[in-house]
């Protein structure tokens, strides 16, 4: 409570003490109240000398309940009311000594009634003030009106009567809402579509489900009634939320009833009744009268709205229980720690009981899972905490001979990002025959692609000699030159193939990390480029800055995607033109831009130049057939595996600029 509502609430309970002292200053000036104490004259039979004035007694009995009234406030009746008590035998007694050695009224009565009224206000005052933060909290806040949706009943019902149709042979099903306990209201209604035209004795079946549905709801069991003349059996279920019954399930069936289907629409009738009662609660609308604590009908509806949040966290809890049936490891944790929830597969991976999950909190539970990568826990939840970013990783336990994913990420009221979290979500997945799988079929790629460079390496070497004879015909020459080139081809696009499978294995290890100045990578590979340059009458332009930080970055793969880049910017630039390279330092990151003056690219294939085997197709050409759409593939896949980010510009005619960035050092 803060400061303005605290100076509020004794404010008016000052109030109702000074209306206290009112009434018993009235019932003492017009004489309905005695000064002294009754029976005093047992021991006291001198009339008092002194009787005090009017204004003497407002006063006094204006401190006495102001004094009742905020002691009872501040500290409560029951934490007080032996305190009172004794102030009251005292003030008894000592008005008692004062009549009888000092002959003077200190009147008593009054102020014994104003104190006890003072406190009797002001704890009434207290209890009405919480009742209605009761009503605003169930009623009135946001929360509290998306509760319950008005009309969600009436759907939700048909659903379920369809759902008992899709298991039993109904004719006909109602459900009925109880507004007495002998008057019903059809609420949901389903009829088997094959009965055609009108039943002529429609009215005297529709008495008698009711007349069941009376029966049901007064022995609150299910009721059964075979048919006379034809093969239906009624079947009729009591609605019972909370030990209210609100209603009533009407079910005809043809043939007779399956002892085995009773557990069925028991548990269908339960999910009804929980429907009637968010129904009704949204129905009949709490008002805004500021005596509902004093009205029967605002407790009924507060119990209502109880009844109610105690359906939907059954439900609720029938969720969580879906999760004790998955094969990933799910656990959830309060932010004091406390460990909620852990289903089986969890258990099992943290090598834990749920007996032992008692006496474990998040982090000590977090501890069974420490690896190499995974040494600080604490760490990794203190990360989510602050930037509500989920840590993910790869734990390799060579013990066990398994490879876990865990996932820890932030839990909130709902899905909106702004809400205040509530807990924490810890994710766990056997990764190992996934692992192994992707590991057998990049091995499997990387042998074809070796036993495929044995044969093109004698092919092409053999090309090669054919094509510097100069005793076969020329076009024969022609001929083993188409061979040599596109051998040659091959060659190439085997090689990127396989960097490219290298990567998606993302196997860290074989990533070799070490400062590097991206400045000295792009003038060592404008060098190497120069003679391609050259021939293409290409000009190449380094534009480095000045004092670049390094980069923690594999050299060779770094180098190759410079490379990448160069080559294609050279490659798709016409002649006499010029190609820039440039790096420059972006806050917490380096970047390395590669601009041309060439075709460009169309807009409609910029966001897909990233993918694999992806060729851009220009308008009046054909694509090239010497690009393997594996280069652009490359270079993304090892930036990103450094933690960096790719970018194109590109606007067709006039050039494109491919960059990409690197978190500095």
């Amino acid at each position: 409570m803060n400061s303005i509502s605290k100076l509020t609430s004794y404010i008016s309970a000052s109030g109702l003490a000074l209306l206290a002292g009112l009434l018993a200053f009235a019932c003492w000036f017009f004489g309905a109240l005695p000064g002294i104490l009754p029976y005093s004259s047992v021991f006291v039979p001198e009339t008092p000398e002194v009787i005090p004035s009017p204004e003497v007694v407002a006063i006094g009995i204006g401190v006495v309940s102001l004094v009742f009234g905020l002691c009872t406030r501040r500290f409560g009746f029951r934490r007080c009311w032996v305190y009172l008590a004794g102030t009251v035998v005292l003030l008894s007694i000592a008005s008692v000594v004062a009549l009888r050695f000092l002959a003077i009224d200190l009147f008593p009565a009054p102020l014994l009634l104003a104190g006890t009224l003072a406190a009797i206000f002001v704890q009434i005052g207290s209890l009405w003030e919480l009742d209605r933060q009761l009503a605003r909290s169930l009623f009135r806040s946001p929360k509290g009106a998306e509760l319950v949706q008005t009309g969600e009943a009436e759907t939700r019902l048909t659903s379920g009567l369809r759902l008992l149709n899709s298991v039993l042979p109904i004719t006909e099903a109602v459900v009925f809402e109880c507004e007495t306990p002998t008057e019903f209201r059809p609420v949901a209604r389903f009829k088997d579509g094959s009965t055609k035209g009108s039943d002529p004795g429609r009215n005297s079946l529709w008495r008698d489900g009711v007349k069941l549905c009376q029966r049901a709801v007064k022995s609150r069991r299910m009721v059964l009634q075979a048919g006379n003349d034809s093969n239906v059996t009624s079947i009729v279920v009591p609605l019972e939320h909370e030990l209210n019954l609100v209603g009533a399930l009407l079910v005809r069936i043809n043939g007779a009833f399956c002892e085995d289907d009773r557990p069925l629409l028991e548990a269908v009738g339960s999910q009804f009744a929980r429907n009637l009662a968010r129904d009704s609660f949204s129905k009949h609308s709490f008002g805004r009268s500021s005596y509902g604590f004093f009205s029967t009908i605002g407790s009924k509806k507060k119990l209502d709205a109880l009844h109610v949040l105690h359906a939907l966290a059954t439900e609720q809890r029938s969720e969580q229980t879906a999760l004790t049936n998955i094969e990933d490891g799910v656990a959830i944790a309060y932010l004091d720690g406390t460990i909620a929830f852990a289903n089986t597969p969890f258990l099992n991976f943290a090598e834990t009981t749920a007996v032992e999950l008692k006496a474990l909190n998040v982090f000590s539970l977090l501890d069974r899972f420490r690896s190499g990568v995974f040494d600080e826990p604490s760490i990794a939840v203190r990360r989510v905490l602050q930037t509500g970013v989920s840590y993910e990783s790869e734990l390799r336990f060579d013990q066990r001979n398994q490879i876990i994913g865990l996932r820890i990420c932030l839990l909130r009221g709902d899905q909106d990002q702004t809400t205040e979290p509530v807990g924490l979500a810890i994710f766990v997945k056997d990764l190992t025959a996934i692992k192994e799988y992707e590991k057998l079929k990049s091995d499997m790629i990387s042998l074809m692609s070796h036993e495929l460079r044995t044969p093109l390496t004698s092919i092409n070497g053999f090309a090669e000699l054919l094509s510097s004879d100069n005793t076969i015909p020329e076009q024969a020459k022609e001929f083993v030159t188409i061979i040599a080139n596109e051998s040659q081809r091959m060659s190439r696009m085997i090689n990127t193939f396989l960097s490219v499978t290298q990567l998606q294995r993302k196997d860290k290890q074989e990533v070799l990390k070490i400062p590097l100045r991206l400045d000295e990578v792009v003038r060592d590979t404008i060098a190497t480029l120069q003679p391609v340059a050259k021939k293409k009458r290409i000009r190449l332009v380094d534009q480095p800055s000045h004092r670049l930080p390094p980069v923690a970055a594999d050299k060779s793969l770094i180098t190759q995607v410079v490379k990448n880049l160069l080559s294609n910017a050279i490659k798709y630039s016409p002649e006499r033109t010029t190609v820039t390279v440039s790096t420059a330092l972006e806050a917490e990151s380096v970047r390395v831009s590669v601009e041309d003056r060439g075709y460009g690219i169309p807009s409609e294939s910029r966001d897909r130049v990233w993918e694999k085997f992806y060729r851009v197709v220009r308008e009046g050409q054909e694509k090239d057939e010497e690009s393997t759409g594996l280069g652009l593939s490359f270079v993304r896949e090892v930036v990103e595996q450094h933690g960096g980010s790719v970018e194109v510009d590109s606007e067709e005619g006039q050039g494109s600029k491919f960059s990409f960035t690197l978190p500095r050092l």
